[in-house]
């Protein structure tokens, strides 16, 4: 599973780049949005997999656990990460504009990282209802204990990346004085 999940990860991107270059560098508008429309394929050839492997009656492991996180995450990330990349294609091969700096200091800088908190959360549910998914697909609970430990796990990450994330709230990063 873990190789799967590479392999994927970076079909990903190969598609990203190969759609990016597509539209930019050689012109080719419509091929280049079909790679990009690709990249969702990805995800749903991972979780068939993983599916399969499944019900043909293996246990599920920390991977099988992580391929549902993984497809959350690009679900509630894909089109942000594809956006930035999108950005710097435009601007250094087609005359794009000057990609736009993410806020590093104060309430700019605290709703940017509230916003990435609710994509983990976007991100959490949906690998959480895949995991469920998964359960009662199995309907073993001695086969899908691995997945339990995952979800309280990840259950653990979103609260630290809550406190966090929304810390910048209540303790804006301010700029450092640079004077001397």
């Amino acid at each position: 599973m873990l190789w799967l999940i590479i392999a994927c990860e970076i079909g990903f991107w190969v598609f990203v780049v190969l759609g990016l270059c597509f539209r930019y560098i050689l012109g080719q508008k419509k091929i280049g949005a079909l790679l990009l429309w690709c990249t969702p394929v990805i995800d749903l050839v991972l979780l068939t997999l993983t599916v399969i492997d499944l019900k043909d009656g293996k246990s599920a492991t920390f991977f099988h656990g992580a391929v549902a996180y993984y497809i959350g995450m690009t679900v509630a990330f894909g089109h942000v990460l594809i956006r930035w990349a999108d950005e710097r294609f435009a601007y250094q091969f087609a005359d794009g504009a000057l990609p736009t700096r993410q806020p590093k200091y104060g309430r700019a800088h605290a709703a940017r990282e509230r916003k990435g908190w609710y994509r983990h959360l976007i991100g959490w549910a949906i690998g959480n209802t895949l995991l469920v998914s998964m359960i009662v697909l199995v309907g073993n609970q001695e086969r899908t204990e691995a997945l339990y430990q995952v979800m309280q796990l990840w259950g653990l990450l979103l609260a630290i990346d809550f406190v966090w994330s929304f810390s910048y709230s209540v303790f804006p990063k301010k700029e450092k004085n640079t004077a001397v």
